[in-house]
Formats: structure tokens, sequence, C-alpha cells
């Protein structure tokens, strides 16, 4: 798999591995137990670059391309998955959003102080009764003077509740998806407050919350894109978002693999290890299997975007088997440890309970399917 790395990308894979054996790894059962991750790891994030991957040092950023995006991010998901979506949706889904469709005056607001640390931000399209549905949402934006006035709910926000910056999609026209705008909104607003959601199967420690927000005003400068040009926009950040989360997902199925081969090795069991037994060399053979393929899906999208090809049923292939085979990876994973795997002393209850969500948010899988399945027939099955 180091065939295709440039020394720079091989590089930046290894100080990625470093900075999370150092800084996350020792930490992350005290964050999973306490519900709580500690936020000084958010300057620790910028002070490596991670918060600024890919946006251009002129915004502060540290550049790259999105194959070292998927490097670093594949770290940081085998480290702990709540780290990953901290940077994944303040980077991946928002700044890098503002890089594409953003003013310049917004660029300059926004982008150097999310590289930095600064500010965080979150991304708020997922409502209430609103999840796949993405483009019938409630929330609405009435234009009032010289400006907006947005009020509705969001939920199962990533950063929700540690976010300075809110990309909120709200509807300011007809039905459907041609009526969504986007709208980059302080999170310090009158009218904008949150609720963190607690007791969460996994991913524990990220901060994830509830947005309600009462009558905020903004200005047309907190417009972003065009008006009605909200739900592709949304959809744009997501197909790369997909490959932020289908990465994280080979991290996970990586530690699950790396943990479960070293305990097979030590454990004894008929007066020798586990590791020699045909069954339990089976299970790991199948975990390497689809860590291996997950990961050559995600470097194809990666090629792709930088490449500037089209990469959307690509996006979904990956993040639909990466999080699938993550899930699967973490089951056997179990399997291997027997009844340690179910304590969370040992890593692999964790990366069961974080994996699971992986086929739900940024589209399902049952959504990836359909969308795969649009572009190789031609029929929408959406409608």
């Amino acid at each position: 798999m180091d065939l295709s790395l440039s020394e720079e990308q091989a590089a930046l894979r290894e100080m990625a591995r470093d900075f999370i054996d150092r800084e996350v790894v020792p930490h992350t059962r005290d964050w999973d137990r306490a519900e709580q991750v500690d936020r000084a790891i958010v300057g620790k994030l910028a002070e490596v670059g991670f918060l600024g991957m890919t946006v251009p040092e002129e915004y502060g950023g540290s550049g790259g391309d999105h194959l070292a995006y998927c490097l670093m991010m594949e770290e940081l998901g085998r480290g702990d998955s709540a780290i990953r979506g901290i940077v994944s949706v303040s980077l991946g889904l928002v700044g890098k959003t503002i890089l594409s469709y953003g003013t310049e005056d917004q660029k300059q607001r926004w982008l150097t102080r999310l590289c930095s640390g600064e500010s965080l931000a979150c991304f708020g399209l997922t409502e209430p009764d609103t999840g796949s549905d993405a483009g019938n949402l409630a929330t609405k934006a009435v234009r009032d003077g010289d400006g907006w006035v947005i009020s509705g709910s969001k939920m199962f926000i990533t950063n929700g509740t540690w976010a300075d910056l809110a990309l909120i999609f709200a509807r300011t026209g007809e039905d459907g998806p041609r009526g969504v705008t986007a709208f980059l909104v302080p999170t310090d607003s009158t009218g904008f407050t949150h609720r963190e959601i607690k007791g969460k199967l996994g991913l524990r420690g990220q901060s994830t919350g509830e947005l309600v927000l009462d009558g905020v005003r903004v200005g047309d400068d907190a417009v972003l894109g065009h008006l009605g040009q909200g739900f592709k926009i949304a959809m744009a950040a997501l197909d790369k978002g997909r490959m932020s989360v289908a990465s994280g997902c080979v991290g996970l199925a990586r530690a699950a693999l790396e943990a479960s081969t070293k305990y097979a090795g030590e454990r004894q069991q008929f007066g020798r290890p586990i590791a020699g037994f045909q069954l339990v060399q089976e299970m790991l053979a199948d975990m390497a299997v689809g860590t291996e393929a997950a990961r050559l899906l995600v470097w194809r999208v990666a090629d792709l975007v930088d490449r500037g090809q089209p990469f959307s049923t690509e996006a979904s292939m990956a993040k639909l088997y990466a999080s699938e085979n993550a899930v699967t990876a973490a089951n056997l994973a179990i399997q291997v440890f027997g009844g340690y795997g179910y304590l969370d002393e040992y890593p692999v209850s964790k990366i069961l309970r974080d994996a699971r969500v992986m086929t739900l948010y940024e589209g399902t899988s049952q959504v990836q399917k359909l969308l795969i399945g649009r572009r190789l027939t031609g029929i929408n099955a959406f409608v």
C-alpha cells in the first residue's frame, strides 16, 4: 500500500500516527467513560496542522492533497473516532465548503480561525424529523429588511455544543431541494441555543448537540453561495464527507485488527496462543482483507478529487463498504477477545460502539446503495 505515497505523504502519516499514539490513545477510555473529550485537544490538532489540511496557506491552512487528508483521517479513526469527527466536521464539512463557495470576505473571516483552532464549526443539516430526506427541511429563513430571520432546529449535530460557527441549511423558497439556502451563522447570535445529547451508544466523548434557532437574525453576508443553492452545497459537502468517514472507518477496522492480532498472540488456551487456531486466523484474515479493500476504495476517491474528476458514486461506494466493514471487523475482534471483549478495559468494545454509527450518518448504508443504484441504472429510486 505504500507504493503510491510520496515522501511527504508517508512522513505525514508517520507524524499523524505518532501524534495519535501520544495525545489521543492514552485518553480514549477515560474520555469515553466521562462522555467528554478534553477540549485542549483542539489546540493540539491545530498545532500540527490537522485543522487546516487541504486549505491554502493564504487562509491559514496547512495545504496538502486529499490523499494526505485521508491518511490523517485513518490515523484519527484508529485512535479515537470522536476526535476524527471534530476535524471531519469543522474542516471537512464546513471549512472546505467555505473554501469552495464562500466570498473572499467569508474566507478571510472564518477560515483562518477554523484552521488555527480559535473557532470550531458544525454542519446544521439534519433535523428532528428530517434525516435522509434532506431536501424537505423545516427550518426557515425569512427575508426581513436587509437580512434574514432563521427559525427551526437541528439534531445530532457533531461539535454542536462547541462550535462558534454553524453552517445552517434553511428553507428560503419553494418546497423541495431548490428552496434551500445555506447560511453561516455565529453560534453566539441572539436566539441561538444548543443542548448536548448524552447517553449515546458510541462516540460518547464527542460533542453532539441539538441546535435551536429562535428568530436568529443574520445579514445578507451570511448567505453561502447563492439563494436556493443550499441543497447542492450540502450534497457536495457530504460527498467529500463520505470520503472522510470512510477513511476513519479504515482506521477503526485497522485498530480492531491490530488489537486482535496482539491479543491472539498473547492469549493462551489449550496450552498455546489462540493465534495458532485455524478459526482465529480465519477471523484475522477476514479483518485484514476487508481493511485493505476499504483503504483502496478510499484512496481511489482521494485520487479522483485531487485530479478534479467526478467522485460522488465512488465516495458512496467507499463509505458503504468501509463503514459496514468497520462493524464487521469490530464484531470479529470481540469474538477473538471472547468475554474480555465485552469489557471497556479493552479497546474493542469501544471500536464496535463507535463503528456502528458510521453506517448511519452522512448517508445511511441504504441511501448509499440507492445513490450507487441510480448511477448504474439511470433511475432515481428516491421518488
